[in-house]
């Protein structure tokens, strides 16, 4: 862990492996519309999903 940073801060590294190239073309479509990166548009689809889990009651919300 990084010096003086908490767990959470410190970012990590996923290698997703089979993905369809159909949705990867229409990722980086939708990225380039709204002006972001993938990367940045898989993180806040991830956010925003988890954030509907926790209003409905599926996942205990985020500290």
């Amino acid at each position: 862990m990084a010096r003086g940073k908490k767990e959470e801060e410190v970012p990590g590294a996923w290698v997703i492996r089979d993905i369809p190239r159909d949705l990867m073309r229409r990722m980086k479509i939708a990225a380039a519309v709204q002006g972001t990166s993938v990367k940045q548009l898989l993180i806040d689809l991830a956010q925003s999903h988890l954030q509907e889990l926790e209003k409905k009651g599926m996942m205990p919300k985020n500290k």
